[in-house]
Formats: C-alpha cells, structure tokens, sequence
C-alpha cells in the first residue's frame, strides 16, 4: 500500500478484519492542509458493512475475552513493537496529512507506543475483589461475593484529528485489554494515519474481525453507526457540538466525551513573569493551538498585565510560521473554514475595540499568531474556541474576578495558575469549575497515567489509562451461598 512520491493511494478500509475496498466504489479524497493537494484516498463505506464489521466483532469478541490478559497484552506489546518499527513513516504521514511539525509528529508516536505497553501493565494490575455478607449489619457470613470486571462488548472508538494516532490508541488499547471489541472510526482528516497505525496491529495476527477500521461519509455512517444497537459503548473525541448530538442520539449505553475547552491561565500579581510567559506562549500556540488544551485566554492581574504582555509579545514574535515540513512552531490550521473562523474571531475582537499586540497577518490557511490585549466580555473570543493561533487578554482587579469570569465559561476542561502563594493557588484550584487545574505550569493532556476529564461542556466520564479501562469494562457480581 507504499506508494511513489506524488502518486496519490487509495487506501482500503478494514473491515471484519480484512483490508478490502467498500461496495460503495466511492472513495473520499484527503487534502494535505500545508501541501493543498490530495495526497490520499479513502473508502466510503456502507451501512451494510457497517452491519457486517459490527456482527463480525460480537462473534470475535467472545473468544477474545476468554484469553488471558497476559495472551491480550501479548497482541498488544507487538503492536506497539511494529508501531516502533514504522515509526518515521507514521509520523510522516501524521505530519502531511495534518500539518503537525515532524518533531512533534515523532513525539505522538512515541507516546502512543509508551501508552499502549502502559495499557498492557495497567490492564494486569486491576484486580477483582471478594466481599463477606457479613460485613453489612444482619449480614451472612456465608454470602461470599466474588466481584470481577468483565468486557462491556464492542466499543466504537471515533478519534479526532489533531491526535489521529494517540487519541485513537488511548481509546483501542484499553478497550482490547478490557476485552472488547471494536470499531475504530478516525476522523476523516487523520484517516490515512490512523490506516497505518491499525496496518501495524494487523500485522500482530489479531483475531481477524475484532476490529474494524471504518472511513465514510457522516451523513450515511455517522447516526448509523452511533445509534447502531450492536455497540455496547462509545468514546469519543472532537467538538462540543458533535459530543452533544451523540449523547442526544445513543440511549441507554455508556460514553466518554471528550470535548472542547476554553482554558484560562489566571495569572496572579505575585507569578512568576518569565515561568508564566514560557508556559502560556508554548500553552496557547503549540500546534498552532488546535488542541482541547491549549491556554485559551488569559485572565492577568492589572498591575502585572504590562509586563506580561511585554513578555508575551517577544516570545511569540519569535515563533516560527510556516510549512511543518520546515519544523516550524506555527503551521498551516487543518482547513480554510477553520482559518475563516479564526479569523473571524479576531475582526469581531478588534471591531469592538480589543488592542492588537502582534500577529493578524493570514496567507490561506496559514495564520500568523496573535496576540490581542485588552479584550472584553462582550468579544466572541473571550468565550468561543478557536482552534487556533490566538490568544485573548483580559485584565482584571482580583482573584475573585478571574474566578467570576473563568466559571462563566460553558467550558470546563483544565485552567492554569500562576502564583508563587501556594495557598492563594490552592484556594483558587478549588474555585475554578474545570476537570483539571495546573499549578505554574500549561494546561495538558497527561501523564497518561493520569485522570483526564472535563466538566460541563467539555466532556462526561473520565480517561487516562486506568480510568479507561474501568470505564470499557463493568463489575460482575457472582454470590456463592456457602454451607
């Protein structure tokens, strides 16, 4: 499936286990954001082979969670193993297909495979557990009950673009550890990426029909698949808008949404200046800010906010803009229509009176990063994501008004807080209404071994390694009545 540079492939979906190209004969065309030509091919499959991936799973499913965890963790160890060998050509392949700089496409990889030998590890130390009847007042002692978790099904696994390795792994490593099967839907821009990582994993010999890859339009797949009552669970990555329609759509199964955030970094008199401004610039406009975590707005002390913007301003001017393929900070956002959105997001700052301390400059979909002072409530970017390289500042008289402005958000992802008080950040972590609260230091995904979640519109459930296996699996009791 290599092809010669320049030629564009047409990938075959995966589908019951066997690469295979859809019944359809339609295929869908993915254009590289920085390089704006079609450098792939993808199928459109069907809702009959939706059916057909789904039932194949079941069936596989049952002699799956029959192995050991050891015999799982085997299939899982090679995969990682074979994601090592491919290691270049995957993060190549991340960093055409979605524009993300080498190095940090690199840096994805090796973390999905650190993740996935974490998952295995993980996997083998969660225990059951055995419960005396006695232990409830009036209670038997001759009741012994003997809890274990057991595999929920299959679970649908739909990943995002701008993580298309990791974030697709952190939702099919622990599913299979957990026993499950699964459908594995990426994003259709990241597709390609995610086709060469499961290449990988079937290469493990896997049980063909365990898992299946699966690439199509929305508007025939989308509902079909979600709403489908041969999945058993749904984890899912991307867009509040998108998470909410899910959850509207799926009854009576579980989820884990993992949503959008509009993360705030409340900067005290007392910070740190140099420590804050690394932190926030790298925060707010690492991959040109497409991620769920990036610092999202700045609520600053007055009475520190000059110095900080002065710091801001020199550290971002000196990023980096331009092709990924130069290695370069600022890149190329995924399409026009988020450029326009962006962009859109900054007229309406300065329109209404926001200061434009740098940046404001666009070539296509290629946005300088920009830092606007001054912003106020009544601007869309004090409140809207936007997925890209800007970043709003808000002046404020006190703690309590950071607080105030940053629990106002429909968003609860993570917030920073910079201070050099420890019980001023205590106190303010215990106020901020997010999942997450990082204390000097940028809002981020991970340790993996960490719990990953959001609250109000930002997500449902929680993730990180355990937490996923727990959340892929449920307890079984079984009571021995004893003699």
């Amino acid at each position: 499936m290599d092809s010669v540079k320049n030629d564009v492939t047409t990938y075959p979906a995966y589908l019951a286990g066997k690469w295979q190209t859809s019944e359809s004969r339609e295929t869908i065309a993915i254009t590289s954001p920085w390089q704006h030509d079609v450098i792939g091919k993808v199928q459109a499959v069907t809702q009959s082979e939706v059916d057909q991936s789904i039932k194949a799973s079941k069936k596989a499913q049952h002699a799956w969670a029959s192995l050991s965890l050891g015999d799982r963790g085997q299939y899982l160890n090679q995969w990682a193993n074979e994601l090592e060998k491919d290691k270049e050509a995957i993060a190549t392949s991340v960093m055409t297909e979605v524009g993300k700089n080498y190095d940090d496409a690199e840096k994805e990889v090796t973390r999905t495979i650190d993740l996935i030998r974490y998952t295995v590890q993980e996997a083998l130390h969660i225990h059951g557990e055995s419960v005396r009847g006695d232990g409830f007042p009036g209670g038997s002692k001759e009741k012994l009950g003997i809890i274990e978790r057991v595999p929920l099904g299959v679970v649908l696994a739909i990943s995002p673009f701008n993580y298309p390795v990791n974030l697709a792994a952190s939702k099919i490593a622990p599913a299979l550890m957990a026993g499950n099967g699964v459908i594995f839907k990426p994003a259709t821009q990241g597709s390609i990426s995610g086709i060469k990582m499961i290449q990988a994993l079937d290469r493990t010999g896997l049980p063909t029909g365990l898992l299946s890859l699966i690439t199509g339009h929305g508007s025939v797949i989308g509902d079909y698949l979600t709403e489908h009552p041969g999945i058993n669970m749904i984890s899912f990555t991307g867009s509040t808008q998108t998470g909410k329609h899910l959850s509207q759509k799926s009854i009576m199964i579980p989820l884990v949404l993992e949503l959008g955030g509009k993360d705030p970094a409340i900067v005290c008199h007392d910070a740190n200046l140099d420590l804050t401004a690394k932190n926030i610039v790298s925060g707010a406009f690492s991959y040109s800010g497409q991620r769920c975590t990036a610092v999202k707005r700045v609520l600053v002390d007055d009475s520190i906010a000059d110095q900080l913007v002065a710091k801001l301003k020199t550290a971002v001017e000196k990023l980096s803009v331009g092709s990924p393929v130069d290695d370069n900070a600022i890149v190329p956002l995924i399409d026009n229509k988020s450029a326009d959105f962006v962009q859109g997001l900054i007229d309406d700052a300065l329109s209404k009176g926001a200061t434009l301390i740098t940046g404001n400059r666009r070539d296509k979909n290629l946005l300088a990063p920009t830092l606007l002072d001054n912003v106020t409530e009544d601007m869309d970017v004090a409140w809207i994501e936007p997925f890209g390289p800007v970043l709003p500042i808000i002046r404020v008289h006190s703690v309590a008004e950071a607080i105030e402005i940053a629990n106002k958000s429909n968003f609860g992802l993570q917030a920073s807080v910079f201070t050099q008080d420890i019980d001023k950040a205590l106190e303010i972590a215990g106020a901020v209404e997010v999942g997450t609260v990082q204390v000097n230091g940028r809002p981020e995904r991970g340790p993996d071994n960490f719990p990953f979640l959001g609250v109000k519109a930002s997500g449902m459930g929680t993730q990180g390694v355990h937490n996923s296996i727990l959340s892929m699996s449920r307890e079984k009791l079984t009571v021995m009545n004893l003699k």
